[in-house]
């Protein structure tokens, strides 16, 4: 296989710039059509979109290549990520597509694909698919007229997405007498989770729910958390949630209006797991992003932290094969593999209400029981993307700085799969140090990957 499409969240550009074209977006639907038909009987796909203004635009292009390939169709609207994944197995479809660029901004769009158990494809199938959508004189295997796919509109699947996530609450529990601030980014999540949260008994305060097509993420949800903990503060609230564009990333918000990034959470949610003899295996998945106290935290606890390599579909991965139940990325994406397939926002969201309502204490008590090692990310422009083992100056600059951190720290460098970019990562316990061995690190990287 040459050229990829898909990076590690599906296909994603700039929207009428090649890959995320209309013409590319039909093909791709004729392709994973003609890859997901199996025999004569009718086949069903799920499409769910955000509130992007050029969701139309992908909607319309991939329905038609879905149909001609012989798929009938089942068009949602505007819904959460997850909740394609939940509505793929609900409505037992063949295929469930996303067309969404998460936290980008508007400008951008992406599609993504599930397969009829609600995961994200593996690598080696959407390699296939991208091979027929390059290949120019690829021959489709056209149904015959009668065979060709029928689309409908769903009307009623936020009310079935409600009653999904609501299944995952306890029934003696409600939020009666909680006061939640709930950001939803003015993206897909904008008219489910309110209602969600209100229908157990949450007093809601709403931040971006009134999506226009192009401001999605734009100064809001979990890309700005500051925007909900101040709203925290201005409202006395409980807690305060921010979610991405595509609702499958949670940022929370403690009643302090201090702002918990996803290893705070995961530590949260596997200590009440553990408490309840409900983390299988002991082991919680997470990605080599995630903080150095989070492993140091598992470990005392005698359980496992597992690494993968960033997204969160290779933590899904990961926790499949090792039948694990708890993972997340430090983003913000938690899967609850007892409820879901794939990241949730609002799933997290009541998986931690629950264990404020059941313990009864405040949210900074109950996450402030991890303390953070200081931590320096450094995004660095780079010409080439040379692996690390064949750049010698780089890998005398990182046992360098590992020697300096000794055994509380560590080092990361990694590529961005979307940007022509090196992170540079380093932790340890002196702000200082890490601060000071980072740009060192960085300045390392700059001089000879340029």
């Amino acid at each position: 296989m040459g050229k990829r499409l898909f990076g590690t969240d599906g296909l994603r550009g700039q929207v009428n710039i090649y890959p995320m074209t209309a013409d590319v977006a039909l093909r791709l639907g004729l392709a994973a059509g003609t890859h997901f038909r199996n025999g004569n009987r009718r086949h069903r796909v799920v499409i769910g979109k955000d509130t992007r203004l050029s969701g139309y635009v992908f909607e319309s292009a991939l329905t038609a290549g879905l149909c001609a390939a012989g798929m009938d169709v089942y068009l949602v609207g505007p819904l959460p990520t997850p909740a394609i994944a939940f509505l793929t197995r609900n409505m037992r479809a063949d295929l469930g597509v996303v067309i969404s660029a998460s936290h980008n901004p508007f400008m951008d769009n992406g599609i993504k694909f599930f397969d009829k158990d609600g995961f994200k494809l593996p690598d080696e199938m959407e390699n296939e698919i991208t091979d027929m959508v390059l290949d120019p004189d690829w021959q489709w295997d056209y149904p015959v007229p009668e065979r060709v796919g029928r689309a409908a509109k769903i009307e009623d699947s936020p009310g079935r997405y409600i009653v999904y996530l609501k299944n995952s609450f306890p029934a003696h529990l409600t939020l009666d007498g909680m006061r939640v601030v709930l950001d939803c980014a003015n993206g897909a999540n904008y008219k489910v989770a309110p209602p969600a949260l209100e229908e157990l008994g949450a007093e809601v305060i709403k931040i971006g729910t009134e999506p226009n097509g192009l401001n999605i993420n734009h100064q809001c949800g979990s890309l700005y958390p500051g925007v909900a903990a101040g709203k925290v503060l201005e409202t006395r609230a409980d807690v305060g949630l921010a979610l991405d564009g595509d609702a499958d990333r949670l940022i929370v918000v403690d009643e302090k209006g201090t702002v918990l990034d996803g290893d705070q959470i995961m530590a949260l949610c596997a200590d009440d797991m553990l408490r309840r003899g409900a983390l299988r295996n002991n082991t919680l998945v997470a990605t080599v992003m995630s903080n150095m106290a989070l492993e140091v935290y598992m470990k005392e606890r005698g359980c496992k932290l597992l690494r993968t390599p960033v997204g969160d579909r290779y933590v899904v991965e990961a926790m499949r094969r090792e039948g694990a139940n708890l993972g997340g990325e430090q983003s913000g994406h938690l899967i609850f593999m007892d409820h879901g397939t794939t990241g949730d926002g609002l799933m997290a969201a009541l998986q931690i209400l629950r264990i404020m309502r059941e313990r009864d204490r405040p949210l900074s008590e109950l996450a402030g029981q991890l303390q953070l090692f200081p931590q320096e990310l450094i995004n660095v422009h780079v010409e080439r993307k040379i692996p690390f083992e064949q750049c010698q100056p780089v890998l005398d600059g990182v046992a360098k700085v590992e020697a300096e951190l000794g055994d509380r720290g560590r080092v990361l460098l990694r590529y961005s799969g979307t940007e022509a970019v090196c992170r540079v990562m380093v932790e340890g316990e002196d702000p200082e140090q890490v601060k000071r061995l980072a740009s060192l690190l960085a300045e390392t990287v700059q001089k000879h990957l340029r």
